[in-house]
């Protein structure tokens, strides 16, 4: 038997209990054809790439299955007279489905013949220097850091040996000479008294 796919668009007017009929009765019309249903998607509703008659939009369904062309052949008219049925599309795909197949077992057989990478080889430069299998560093960047050793032993101190306080030594006081204050000048009386205001003359009878 070969393997179809086949997409039809029911109307976007009908209820979804109606749809789901429509998909019943094809998976009915298909087993008791002697077909095999693979898988039924549901895509719901979509906009159509065109007007098909009042319609701009249509609820999608894909059926995959296994048939004779015979089969195929009532399939299709049936869903050709049905009311519910806007559009219809039949593709074969096992020759598409053998052809994927036949490819992935190639790349399957070329992957296991590959070699393996080899590893990478240290530069002269490393062997030279004896760092082939240390990292590589660059200047200016954190170095690796290297486990620190362990710390030596150290004796035990011994305890401070009790003495006698000794009283705190006075500091001798220093005297602050004190800033000689400026005498201060006593006021300047003037030398000459200031002249009396002339009396006025009377003329005596």
């Amino acid at each position: 038997m070969r393997v179809y796919e086949e997409l039809f668009i029911a109307r976007p007017d009908v209820p979804d209990e109606d749809v789901d009929h429509l998909v019943e009765l094809a998976q009915t019309f298909l087993t008791g054809a002697g077909a095999t249903v693979d898988k039924v998607d549901r895509w719901g509703k979509r906009r159509l790439a065109y007007r098909v008659g009042k319609y701009r939009e249509g609820n999608y369904i894909l059926i995959q299955f296994s048939a004779q062309p015979e089969t195929v052949k009532e399939f299709e008219r049936r869903l050709r007279v049905n009311d519910l049925v806007v559009k219809f599309l039949t593709v074969r795909v096992d020759e598409t489905l053998k052809r994927i197949e036949k490819r992935r077992k190639q790349r399957e057989k070329r992957a296991a013949r590959r070699p393996a990478p080899p590893a990478p080889q240290p530069s002269v430069a490393q062997q030279m220097l004896g760092t082939g299998d240390k990292p590589a560093t660059a200047p200016g960047l954190p170095q690796p850091t290297q486990p620190a050793a362990p710390a030596a032993a150290t004796a035990p101190v011994p305890a401070a040996v009790a003495t006698e306080p000794v009283p705190p030594v006075a500091e001798p006081v220093v005297p602050v000479a004190a800033a000689p204050v400026p005498p201060v000048a006593a006021p300047v009386e003037p030398a000459v008294a200031p002249a009396e205001p002339a009396k006025p003359q009377t003329e005596e009878n």
